[in-house]
């Protein structure tokens, strides 16, 4: 064994909704072992911390954005930001998992070290100054775009004299009272913020090139909390989460089967919020549902700033920024004196970290993933994305949960090492799970892991299926590779000997 042990046997990076749900499952399932989780905020709460635009919540129902260990309590099931980071201080609290969490600390580099079984981490204080710690296994839950730079679609604002605000870096000082707003982007930001604005806003418009698919739903979920009151808190919260999971999957295979039907289903409820304000080219897109996430309007709020004048779609490009404005391609001009760039995210993988195996950069658009949790032939290291048609907690609990179950296999056979083995003549047979038309996934495929038509090497976009296996299947499944530090057996014959 190990001469020496290595600071934390498991290291997370991030505090947000992924690592505060490792942490909580470590407590649960593997509660000898030693962890920490490392922030580079001064918050918890990852995308709830870092967004502190007008009316920022989830675009997905709180059944199923909360854990699956911790009942989400609040009347409201589409949430905003607040009820969202209370709900994970109150995990963080009630698991005395807070004292386990270090702030503006930012990872720079991670470094597998064969010899002593553990990453090298290289982390970052908030003053510059760098230190280093080792883990056994390190756990990326550092989510999935970039916290430094958004997405620049290269406008060039030239004589434009307003105010220019990009939402991930929304000013706190921001008076956009009795204003003219222009928001460009059709996304579940803009949608979010133009109903928000509206109140104090002058006028508030959103620019779109293209049109959303967009989905309206109460933002109170009626039969959760009737369940609520007549059923025990824990059950009452599994019958609604599991109905949540059932009527998302039904809804994501139906538009993908039907997309026709369900064209037809979201117009009609605009159609009814709308009224005669309803304009068809303003709500119909090039593509079919699905194809892109749809954008959530819970209590019709976009729909009842339209109707009440204060908000309104316009659908066309743009030509030029002017000095009140923007010129669009139809001739028409906007007036703006605050023009906000809701045009999307740039994506990143691990949080940009520079990971390496011992001393060799590790590219991770040349490895496949395994069970959507770990990378071929990349020891002791496990991630979350989430789902792209359901919400990113479901995926982040059933890795959590499948880390535990491997690390308690790795204490059982007395292994330091855990790497899921793919031969270098595999022949897998690629495939693109990210057959979105969104432009982030376009823009991003570059940098994302491979992955195999079959499973185990993909990243899987059915969370019942997964579930399934990830919690049901056996750790050990011949592919994966367990051996103590040292045991370097260079054939993958040999390496899955130690696996069960």
């Amino acid at each position: 064994m190990l001469a020496t042990a290595p600071d934390f046997d498991v290291l997370i990076v991030g505090a947000g909704i992924s690592g505060i749900g490792m942490a909580a499952h470590l407590e649960m399932e593997c509660p000898g072992r030693s962890y920490a989780i490392v922030e580079r905020r001064e918050n918890l709460g990852g995308t709830w911390d870092l967004f502190r635009y007008p009316g920022i919540r989830s675009d997905s129902d709180m059944h199923t954005l909360g854990f699956v260990f911790e009942p989400w309590k609040h009347e409201k099931s589409i949430a905003d930001a607040p009820a969202i980071l209370d709900y994970l201080n109150t995990i963080v609290d009630e698991r005395d998992i807070r004292k386990h969490i270090r702030y503006s600390q930012k990872v720079i580099s991670a470094d597998w070290r064969s010899d002593d079984a553990r990453w090298h981490v290289t982390i970052e204080q908030a003053d510059g100054s760098q230190t280093r710690m080792t883990a056994n296994f390190l756990y990326l839950a550092s989510g999935y775009y970039d916290y430094d730079e958004a997405y620049d679609p290269g406008f060039e604002f030239g004589d434009f004299k307003g105010q220019v605000v990009h939402p991930q870096f929304w000013p706190d000082d921001l008076d956009y009272s009795g204003k003219k707003v222009v928001v460009i982007g059709s996304g579940a930001t803009a949608v979010t913020i133009v109903p928000s604005m509206a109140d104090k806003a002058g006028h508030v418009t959103m620019l779109q090139r293209t049109p959303t698919w967009m989905f309206s739903r109460p933002a109170k979920d009626a039969i959760a909390n009737f369940l609520r009151k007549i059923l025990p808190e824990k059950t009452a919260y599994k019958i609604t989460r599991w109905k949540n999971i059932k009527l998302q999957d039904i809804g994501f295979k139906r538009a993908r089967g039907k997309p026709e039907k369900v064209k037809q289903a979201l117009k009609k409820r605009i159609v009814k919020a709308l009224g005669t304000n309803y304009d068809d080219a303003t709500f119909t897109p090039p593509y079919n549902p699905w194809e892109q996430r749809l954008c959530l309007v819970p209590d019709d709020d976009l729909f009842e700033a339209m109707k009440s004048g204060k908000a309104s779609v316009v659908t066309a490009k743009i030509s030029k920024f002017s000095e009140n404005g923007i010129e669009l391609d139809n001739g028409e001009t906007l007036e703006a004196d605050i023009i906000i760039t809701a045009t999307g995210l740039k994506l990143a993988v691990g949080g940009k970290i520079a990971v390496s195996q011992d001393g060799a950069p590790v590219d991770f658009a040349e490895r496949f993933y395994y069970k959507g949790c770990m990378f071929s032939n990349l020891p002791n290291l496990a991630v979350v994305f989430g789902y792209l048609n359901a919400s990113w907690t479901l995926r982040a609990d059933i890795n959590s949960e499948y880390v535990c179950r491997l690390l308690n296999l790795m204490e059982k056979r007395g292994s330091d090492v855990a790497v899921p083995v793919l031969p270098a003549d595999h022949q897998l047979e690629e495939d693109d799970i990210f057959d979105f038309s969104s432009g982030y996934i376009q823009r991003s495929k570059h940098i994302m892991p491979k992955n195999s038509v079959t499973y185990p090497w993909r990243l899987n976009q059915e969370y019942i299926h997964d579930r399934k296996i990830m919690q049901e299947g056996p750790v050990g499944d011949g592919l994966i590779s367990l051996h103590k530090a040292g045991a370097n057996a260079v054939e993958p014959e040999q390496q899955l000997e130690a696996a069960e």
